[in-house]
């Protein structure tokens, strides 16, 4: 059985952390290298950082930021946002990154995922699948929540496991900040499809929801205003997690 595994998610804007509720409202919650560093000596799996700015992003600031951060930080870097191009993932993984977590460009160039995971092997590659649920149906959208996708999930986890996707991140638009809890229905949903792990994101407001997600079948939980917005750090979640049996991750 895989472990499961606590990731804490951090958003880069201008240079600092921020926490959005419904991908909108960015709220400033630090410093990109002190959180991490925290989150590492707090034992943390992994780290996610996503670069969320839309206008005059660029491939440089969020190599910058991994450089910075890969100094103090010990435990696996997950590197997102405004990735394009393979040349992009070469930079990100020369600067200290153990993966890359692509989206928008998975709807247009499904080759890009291909070539990264031809280089650097399945596992180095994440695909994140932003979500709403309209009309009780699952609705897929990319560039940060702006443009309504209309592949269905189903065959949108089927195109990115098939073009090389070695783990998916999903992610409720819904629910993103809003502390309520995951969606279960999406996680159960998305565990019969997928053939990889599936990293849940949104709606953490409690350690409660992190052990319900894990009943409901996800691999490994992201948080980030479960971590930024309370006393809560992932050992203690962790503690909370081995008194209910979950398996987690020893690193």
């Amino acid at each position: 059985m895989l472990k499961r595994r606590i990731i804490p998610i951090q958003l880069l804007s201008n240079g600092r952390l921020v926490k959005t509720r419904q991908f909108e409202s960015a709220r400033d919650v630090g410093d990109p290298s002190k959180s991490s560093k925290v989150y590492s000596d707090q034992d943390a799996d992994e780290l996610i950082l996503l670069h969320i700015d839309r206008d005059g992003r660029n491939i440089e600031y969020l190599v910058s930021a991994i450089k910075s951060i890969a100094e103090q930080c010990f435990v696996p870097l997950t590197a997102g946002g405004g990735i394009t191009l393979l040349q992009h993932a070469e930079q990100l993984f020369a600067a200290g990154a153990d993966k890359v977590v692509v989206n928008s460009i998975a709807y247009k160039d499904s080759g890009v995922l291909t070539s990264i995971s031809n280089q650097f092997g399945r596992q180095a590659l994440v695909v994140g699948i932003d979500v709403r649920l309209e009309k009780n149906r699952y609705v897929l959208y990319s560039n940060g929540g702006d443009a309504r996708q209309s592949e269905s999930l189903e065959t949108h986890i089927a195109n990115v496991i098939a073009a090389g996707a070695g783990e998916l991140m999903i992610q409720s638009i819904d629910r993103d900040g809003m502390m309520i809890g995951y969606d279960l229905d999406l996680i159960q949903r998305v565990a019969k499809l997928s053939s990889v792990p599936a990293i849940v994101a949104s709606g953490a407001g409690n350690f409660l929801h992190l052990k319900a997600a894990f009943q409901a079948g996800a691999d490994a939980v992201a948080c980030g205003s479960l971590f930024n917005f309370g006393d809560n750090n992932p050992l203690r979640a962790k503690a909370f997690l081995k008194n209910h049996g979950i398996p987690l991750k020893r690193i």
